[in-house]
């Protein structure tokens, strides 16, 4: 047996939920909070059989994709001391990071 932990972007969280639970597998969501942008993110657990990792792989895949967005970023202003002006610039976000582990002994009490 094998846990996937998921990050994904809060944007992408409740179609990945919808796609997982319709072919089967059991999801565990947790809301977290990090990255360069300090956005929200949707942690998922998901313990899968090993000869299931690949299909659930394959949907995370399909479902968060990396796209462009514009964030702020500050600036400080030359001459003044301390004061920072937001400055845009063009990120990507998106996609997921993903961990997969074994698991030595699962347990549903």
């Amino acid at each position: 047996m094998k846990l996937i932990i998921a990050i994904v972007q809060d944007e992408d969280a409740q179609k990945l939920t919808t796609t997982l639970m319709n072919d089967g597998y059991s999801v565990t969501k947790l809301a977290t909070t990090g990255g360069f942008l300090r956005a929200g993110n949707t942690t998922f657990l998901i313990g899968v059989d090993a000869e299931r990792l690949d299909h659930a792989l394959e949907l995370i895949e399909q479902v968060c994709k990396s796209r462009k967005q514009v964030a702020t970023s500050p600036s400080p202003v030359a001459g003044a001391a301390g004061v920072y002006v937001p400055y845009p610039v063009e990120v990507t976000v998106g996609g997921a990071t993903v961990f997969v582990v074994d698991v030595e002994d699962f347990r549903k009490i």
